[in-house]
């Protein structure tokens, strides 16, 4: 059942999101609708399909486990590692710096980091189905991105100050999601472990 869910809810979030990078029936979808209702609308279905993906991940994990591969111990550092690179990505989607003009569409290179990270960790069915399809949506988004004419990329503001404050808050959210959110909420400790 959980792995049926987890499944329905990427099916649910790929179609949404991938609807968005078609640029005319989004256009035409807006006209039509108009923005605050196609926006709660792509808003409530994202939400529904993220507690899907929660719910059918969690049911999966307490009760049907499926290892494909065991991935090496080593692999656990590289993603610690590029985790750290991700959530400063996410975090420069958020404030203007020189890392979001270089990324250019940080959220995406962050989903892409923090995908393929997992990927490098985690050889269970259920996880796999989720970091690749995530991987493969934010590949499709950013090539999709990189060929609209009506994208407004970021401009990289005087000085480094802000680039600073990206990494500084960062590091703050990457500690707390390693120390605190990890653990807690996915139930696997990211640091203290061999």
């Amino acid at each position: 059942m959980g792995l049926s869910v987890l499944i329905l809810g990427l099916a649910i979030f790929l179609a949404n999101h991938l609807f968005v990078t078609r640029r005319d029936a989004r256009a035409a979808a807006i006209a039509r609708l108009g923005k605050p209702v196609y926006f709660s609308l792509f808003g409530i279905i994202s939400l529904i399909a993220l507690a899907l993906i929660v719910w059918g991940y969690a049911t999966y994990r307490a009760h049907e486990w499926i290892d494909i591969w065991q991935p090496p111990a080593f692999m656990r550092h590289i993603t610690v590692l590029l985790m750290l690179f991700a959530v400063i990505l996410a975090t420069a989607t958020f404030i203007p710096s020189h890392i979001q003009s270089r990324a250019k569409y940080p959220m995406l290179a962050a989903v892409k980091t923090w995908a393929l990270a997992h990927l490098l960790s985690n050889g269970d069915l259920g996880s796999i189905l989720v970091f690749v399809s995530f991987l493969a949506w934010a590949v499709i988004a950013r090539i999709s991105a990189k060929r609209r004419t009506d994208a407004v990329l970021p401009v990289a503001p005087a000085g480094w100050i802000n680039d600073l404050i990206v990494v500084a808050v960062g590091i703050v959210v990457y500690l707390a999601l390693g120390f605190a959110f990890h653990p807690a909420v996915i139930g696997v400790p990211v640091f203290g472990r061999a």
